[in-house]
């Protein structure tokens, strides 16, 4: 929840000035609902994608202050964030309803970034790769095959956002490896072409270690991510 309207299109038009030349990197930004008009119309003719930080799972009806796939889809937005750790935390989005949500966005043929990742106290008491396994296992194993070209990981360890503290290279590429092995075991060798991001308190400092792990595919930057410094160097680092 930051930046108004005018905030956005500044940032926006920043961005667009200081991006890298000659990077094969997707640069995804993912604006609050009111700006996401506003940030197609600016992003138009640029290879920058426009993304949703939510949406709801019904395709329409009585919800009110909230928004649909179709809506999305109709401002030219067609990647949406589901999952994310706050929404798990402080709106109580349970696996069931994650799973719903998902259903929706592929079948308005939308790309899910989909988040998964534990709290402090599972990591401490050794129980982190159970709760991202259950994670993947409730809300996505239920998918047919095809629906992964669809579909984003961001692993979020939820003792590393806004706390300043990060993984450490190994334990981010160590759960990156287990997210990919777990969804091998479902599904096979697709498994290699699934894009796993890291997303917790990437910065330009840690930046380049982080992505230079093996599984490590890019991030799902935050705090880092709300001013064009920061967040066009953390692309120079892919």
């Amino acid at each position: 929840m930051h930046k108004n309207a005018q905030e956005t299109a500044a940032f926006l038009n920043e961005l667009v000035n200081n991006m890298p030349d000659g990077k094969e990197v997707e640069v995804v930004v993912a604006p609050a609902f009111t700006n996401l008009m506003l940030a197609s119309q600016i992003l138009e003719d640029t290879n920058i994608t426009v993304a949703a930080q939510n949406m709801h799972q019904a395709e329409g009806g009585a919800f009110t202050g909230e928004i649909s796939a179709g809506m999305l889809d109709s401002v030219g937005v067609q990647t949406v964030i589901l999952g994310h750790s706050e929404r798990r935390q402080y709106f109580n989005e349970t696996a069931a309803l994650l799973a719903a949500k998902v259903d929706t966005a592929l079948r308005y043929k939308m790309r899910v970034i989909f988040c998964v990742g534990e709290e402090l106290k599972d990591r401490q008491n050794k129980q982190f790769q159970n709760v991202v396994y259950y994670q993947l296992k409730d809300s996505l194993f239920h998918l047919p095959k095809e629906a992964w070209e669809n579909i984003i990981i961001a692993y979020e360890p939820v003792w590393a956002i806004g706390t300043g503290e990060t993984a450490t290279p190994d334990q981010a590429q160590e759960m990156h490896r287990f997210i990919r092995e777990q969804i091998a075991h479902q599904y096979g060798n697709m498994a290699d072409n699934v894009t796993i991001l890291y997303g917790g308190s990437v910065k330009p400092d840690n930046a380049s270690v982080l992505f230079s792990q093996k599984d490590v595919d890019g991030g799902l930057v935050g705090g880092a991510a709300l001013n064009t410094a920061d967040f066009t160097a953390i692309i120079n680092a892919l």
